[in-house]
């Protein structure tokens, strides 16, 4: 969608962004007094590009997560994926799953549903678009790098979400619930001429690199 947008409009939105500080991991002062998560995935490092086929230029499913140092005896799991340069007042939500089991480790490749990929069923609520899916990350055209924060929460029991639950329910549950909290920072970039930098792969979870 927004890889089709005119160079001009990136350029001219250069500077206008919603920033780190806006992150919910960074708005809530969850991290003071609580455990850390490590984040990490086996498709890209923290602050490096992520792989075409994860974003708009590609197949556009989403990436395999990985974590650890989960504080012991918590309800469930939370992720939360947002830009933190869109060119909005909060950073531009690109998914939301809720109800994660804390003994599984993380999400495979593909695990979240998105426009053409059905996923593996988890519990998603609703991106800034209202859709219940993975937004595949497709910065504009010249804005330069874009920084896509996954972040995930360790909640304590409490009050169930709706079916498809948005930022604002997702916030006041952490502010009720949270115990800890994990970042994992991927980047994108679509320069002038709609041509992405980082064109890179990975290999799927669970699977082993081919020879050869």
């Amino acid at each position: 969608m927004l890889e089709k947008l005119p160079d001009v409009i990136g350029h001219a939105l250069h500077d206008v962004r919603a920033g780190l500080d806006q992150l919910v991991f960074n708005t809530l002062g969850l991290r003071s007094g609580l455990a850390a998560i490590e984040v990490s995935s086996l498709a890209f490092v923290d602050h490096a590009p992520i792989p075409d086929r994860y974003t708009a230029d590609g197949i556009g499913h989403s990436p395999p997560l990985q974590w650890a140092k989960v504080p012991a005896d918590v309800a469930s799991l939370v992720l939360l994926v947002e830009d933190a340069d869109s060119p909005t007042p909060n950073p531009l939500v690109h998914a939301i799953v809720v109800d994660l089991p804390p003994q599984d480790g993380g999400i495979a490749e593909g695990a979240l549903a998105s426009s053409e990929h059905d996923g593996t069923g988890l519990h998603t609520g609703r991106n800034s678009y209202l859709q219940s899916a993975w937004l595949p990350p497709d910065p504009p055209p010249g804005h330069g790098v874009h920084r896509y924060a996954f972040q995930v929460f360790a909640l304590k029991p409490g009050e169930a979400f709706s079916e498809t639950p948005g930022r604002d329910e997702l916030v006041d549950a952490l502010r009720a619930r949270a115990v800890a909290s994990g970042l994992l920072i991927g980047t994108c970039e679509r320069p002038d001429g709609s041509v992405k930098v980082g064109k890179t792969e990975s290999v799927p979870f669970g699977m082993t690199p081919a020879a050869g």
